[in-house]
């Protein structure tokens, strides 16, 4: 429902017996969002999600890989407006990857910002 795409289900590559966790198990989903779809959920994740989280004072600014993708975690499913908060069994949180072709952090850092990116001042 968030995404408006099917997810890929993910499944555990090996066995974990603290987790209680079985090899080929399945574990969680997985979307990769292009084009349209892809600005249209960025859209809403800025305007919609970002300021409905708890407490919040920007994004981390030192949340990239070498790659200049950017990585940022959501504790609860709950700030996005298509779930019913009556359905739900328990929350869950997501991790959201932000996939930016730049040879530098500081480019992908400086694309985000112009693309209204909330980060907090250093």
């Amino acid at each position: 429902m968030i995404s408006g795409q099917k997810p890929m289900v993910t499944q555990a590559r090996k066995s974990v017996a603290n987790f209680k966790l079985r090899k080929g198990q399945n574990i969680g989903l997985k979307v990769t969002l292009r084009g349209p779809r892809m600005y249209e959920f960025l859209d809403r994740l800025i305007s919609v999600v970002i300021p409905r989280i708890r407490d919040f004072r920007g994004l981390s600014p030192r949340s990239f890989d070498q790659a200049g993708n950017y990585n940022l975690g959501i504790s609860e499913q709950i700030v996005f407006p298509e779930i019913n908060i009556e359905k739900l069994e328990f929350t869950q949180g997501m991790n959201i990857t932000i996939g930016v072709k730049a040879r530098r952090s500081s480019d992908s850092l400086e694309l985000l910002k112009r693309l209204g990116v909330p980060f907090r001042q250093p």
